[in-house]
């Protein structure tokens, strides 16, 4: 099969198209036939080795974490999914590689794709929708009337999250530049900060839950925006004791994230709310939740661009960049 490949690990080094074996089919797995690969910052930051402690990869290495696609063979412990089936998954960390015509996907970690979404609408789906729903739901146990600020509305994760809240019942506050200042307000967003012209620190007070996307200046900043008792998930770090524990990761690298998040842990102790760290994981269940919504027309994907198979450098580069409005996507069937 073809597939990108990554060689070495370095700073925007190019993925290689190549030749693969098709993949190897584990009991509680399904094939999968690539239609469409999402393309997150994920990707450009393992390709970059900033996961190589945590994430230790062997190389060659097949990058991409979303899919869409048709079931063409199953595991023998397979009982949900048959060929056929349209599917779509945020694959499971070390056996991501969706950036290829054929993935592997463990039977818990797959759902069925949205009936009326297209398989390049489905692909931006599953990485951004679960992190949105794992922080959200899970985390903050967000409830009708409380109040969330979503950093970086226009982003993959924030034009979901805004959605989200807004089914939940919450009041929506998010920070875009002024180009993107219609599309957050579409998707329900009550409190837009043009952050080229405004101070979010300033604007917002007393709010229940922020969700941190952003470098560690703005992280310092949301916790002031919080209420006593308010809540900080952070999706960009820095990572904390917990999740040392969930990765199971080595003694040594538990302690350089115990380090590295004690002086955000201390200040938000001193301001009397909460910070956590969340690296999503894949989760089928979920991910079903996810298409009832999509179903129902709750809500709808944001696609930026679409680009073809052979151009996923150029896609993975668009990303980096930090131009996309919601998700940029590969069609590869």
């Amino acid at each position: 099969m073809k597939a990108f490949i990554v060689e070495r690990y370095g700073k925007k080094a190019a993925l290689r198209l190549a030749d693969r074996p098709e993949p190897e089919l584990r009991d509680d797995e399904v094939l999968v036939q690539v239609h469409a690969a999402g393309v997150n910052l994920l990707d450009s930051k393992i390709r970059d080795g900033e996961f190589k402690l945590i994430l230790p990869y062997r190389l060659p290495l097949i990058l991409g974490h979303d899919v869409a696609g048709e079931v063409v063979k199953v595991g023998r412990n397979v009982r949900q999914f048959k060929p056929g089936d349209e599917v779509y998954a945020r694959t499971d960390d070390f056996r991501i590689g969706t950036f290829a015509q054929f993935v592997p996907v463990r039977e818990a970690s797959l759902a069925l794709k949205p009936r009326n979404l297209t398989m390049e609408e489905s692909a931006s789906v599953p990485l951004v929708a679960l992190t949105a729903w794992q922080a959200l739901v899970e985390r903050a146990d967000l409830k009708k009337g409380q109040k969330i600020f979503i950093q970086a509305g226009s982003g993959g994760v924030g034009t979901f999250a805004i959605q989200l809240a807004k089914h939940l019942g919450a009041t929506v506050a998010t920070t875009t530049s002024t180009a993107n200042l219609a599309l957050v307000k579409s998707l329900g967003a009550d409190v837009v900060i043009d952050y080229k012209t405004q101070d979010f620190e300033e604007v917002l007070h007393d709010y229940d839950v922020v969700l941190n996307s952003q470098d560690g200046k703005s992280l310092e900043k949301s916790l002031r925006v919080l209420k006593r008792g308010g809540k900080l998930i952070s999706i960009s770090g820095p990572p904390d004791p917990a999740f040392g524990k969930e990765i199971k990761s080595p003694a040594f690298v538990k302690l350089v994230m115990r380090l590295l998040s004690a002086g955000v842990r201390r200040k938000a102790g001193r301001l009397g709310v909460e910070y956590s760290f969340l690296f999503m994981k894949a989760d089928g269940s979920q991910l079903r939740e996810i298409t009832r919504l999509f179903d129902e027309g709750v809500v709808r994907p944001v696609v930026d661009r679409v680009f073809p198979f052979e151009a996923t450098n150029e896609a993975m580069a668009y990303v980096e960049a930090g131009r996309a409005k919601g998700k940029v996507v590969v069609r590869v069937k």
